[in-house]
């Protein structure tokens, strides 16, 4: 098979079924302008031959560091079935009707935080956040929430993509796939 992005589907339905939680969590690391990496935790929100896709407030850290470097690395690491997918690519955002119709289908509390939360920057308690949240739900009380401007969506259009599967004395299986110009590249690396 030379196409990632079935194998990555065939892969993810597998996850689905073994993973006790969250087999779309997946670790996002970006680098900011003096070149420190920094990785998080977030949730595969789409995914395909487009890329794959991810939601965040765009001014927080991995935001800033993205504007500054539109380039990012993945990892699935789905421990129940010992395997692994790292992809390495570049990121543009989402355009604004996708963006949207997502955040139409997050719960309302998920969409209120996202107008309550100035994420990543200095919080000095944990009831300032939840006065915001309060008035936040006041001020949408009985209406719509709307997406803020400064919450989208980021898609990761792989370069490449590695399928890792733990093998018995760490003599582990490790498929690489590389675009090449219009199509893959599929090859194998030493464990």
């Amino acid at each position: 098979m030379t196409d990632p992005f079935a194998l990555f589907d065939e892969w993810l339905a597998e996850a689905r079924l073994s993973e006790p939680n969250d087999p779309e969590a997946m670790a996002v690391a970006t680098v900011d302008a003096a070149g420190r990496p920094s990785a998080r935790m977030v949730l595969l929100k789409g995914h395909g031959p487009d890329g794959f896709v991810f939601y965040t407030n765009q001014e927080s850290r991995k935001g800033g560091e993205l504007a500054d470097n539109p380039n990012a690395a993945l990892l699935f690491h789905w421990k129940s079935l010992r395997r692994q997918v790292r992809i390495e690519g570049t990121v543009t955002p989402v355009e604004a009707a996708e963006a949207d119709a997502y955040f139409a289908s997050r719960s309302r509390d998920s969409q209120l935080g996202a107008w309550a939360s100035d994420q990543s920057r200095p919080l000095d308690s944990r009831a300032t956040f939840e006065a915001r949240f309060a008035d936040v739900r006041a001020r949408y009380e009985g209406g719509d929430v709307p997406r803020p401007p400064h919450w989208s969506g980021y898609r990761v259009m792989p370069e490449r993509v590695e399928f890792w599967n733990d093998r018995a004395h760490r003599l582990h299986e490790r498929r690489l796939f590389v675009r090449d110009g219009g199509g893959w590249s599929e090859g194998l690396l030493y464990p």
